[in-house]
């Protein structure tokens, strides 16, 4: 029976720990074992997931012939236009550097989350020799779906944002989300409220429940289990990294019916077509954080607010059409084993 090595092994409901979660359950199916020591010999493949710091036994691994596949999310680059801490910074650096040399010297293959992805880390680290994809997240369309128990309000509109963390210059994308939100209600007369499922400080909480202008609910992080009910309690979602890689949050919603609304960058071209929500220019340079065109995304929400039973239905086809777990745990077997 096949045996393959995911490392590191991830806990919380992030969404490198999500995937790895919705892998590991896809290749049991495909009746093979996963391990996650790279010490627990024999293993036929090993698949680094973002970044290890145990590259001795990585080197060890390849040396004795066993494939290497490095998975490759977006690099860290708020810290170099935000303030953050000391430590932050420092430690984004070191990841970053952590993982272009995992890519660079023990890596066999890379599997890119998104051609967007793919680019980045060429633009970034220059290109690879080793052979290359791009395989998309997915989702257990049968578990993150439109069917099940649901508390979508009917006196307003509910706005979801789903992330790990809000913390470490990532709240942009919250500003961002509640300026739209407060422009639906105060301009266009869509009563409207965001909920927020991400780590976010005590702070952070207290000023932004003193700025916004609608209701605000901080979840915290919430359980994995938990996401498919929120998801469906929703009217919108709202994709909130300035340059998304591939956000798996933004895969669950689509699979759940909730259509996505954000901005023409990073990978969100890639994932968010048709009817499964609307994008917008972001009407600036997202790297360097300017302004984004709030007023064009809030004109293009209307249309979904207006019509959620053709949006939600499309973004549930086309969730099952595009990302499906079944296929995406195939195409890693193929980069794996194959």
């Amino acid at each position: 029976m096949p045996r393959i090595c995911l490392v590191p092994q991830l806990s919380g409901t992030g969404g490198p720990a999500s995937f790895q979660a919705k892998l590991s359950a896809g290749l049991a199916q495909h009746d093979i074992q996963t391990c996650y020591d790279l010490n627990d010999v024999p293993y036929d493949a090993v698949l680094v997931i973002g970044g290890t710091r145990r590259l001795w036994p990585l080197w060890q691994a390849r040396r004795r012939g066993i494939r290497v596949v490095h998975r490759l999310d977006g690099l860290n680059w708020l810290h170099r236009r935000r303030r953050t801490s000391l430590r932050h910074f420092l430690r984004s650096e070191v990841n970053n550097r952590l993982l272009a040399i995992i890519r660079r010297f023990l890596a066999d293959r890379v599997v890119y989350q998104s051609h967007f992805v793919h680019d980045w880390w060429e633009d970034w680290y220059g290109a690879t020799r080793i052979p290359w994809t791009v395989i998309y997240n997915a989702v257990d369309v049968s578990v993150y779906t439109p069917d099940g128990p649901q508390e979508r309000p009917t006196d307003r509109f509910r706005m979801m944002l789903v992330e790990g963390s809000l913390t470490g210059g990532q709240d942009v994308g919250l500003e961002n989300a509640l300026r739209l939100a407060e422009m639906l209600q105060c301009k266009h007369g869509f009563p409207m409220e965001v909920f927020v499922a991400a780590k976010v400080t005590a702070a952070q909480q207290k000023i932004w429940l003193g700025r916004s202008r609608v209701p605000l609910t901080f979840l915290g992080v919430v359980a994995r289990e938990q996401i498919p009910f929120l998801d469906r309690s929703a009217h919108l979602f709202f994709s909130a990294e300035p340059n998304p890689p591939c956000p798996n949050s933004v895969i669950e919603a689509l699979a759940c019916g909730l259509p996505v609304i954000g901005f023409e960058t990073g990978a969100l071209p890639e994932l968010v077509q048709g009817d499964a929500g609307r994008l917008v220019p972001y009407g600036g340079d997202p790297w360097k954080l300017d302004p984004p065109d709030i007023p064009s995304l809030a004109q293009a929400t209307l249309e979904v607010l207006h019509d959620q039973a053709r949006f939600r239905a499309a973004a549930r086809r086309h969730a099952e059409q595009r990302f499906n777990l079944d296929s995406m745990v195939e195409a890693y077997l193929n980069v794996l084993l194959g």
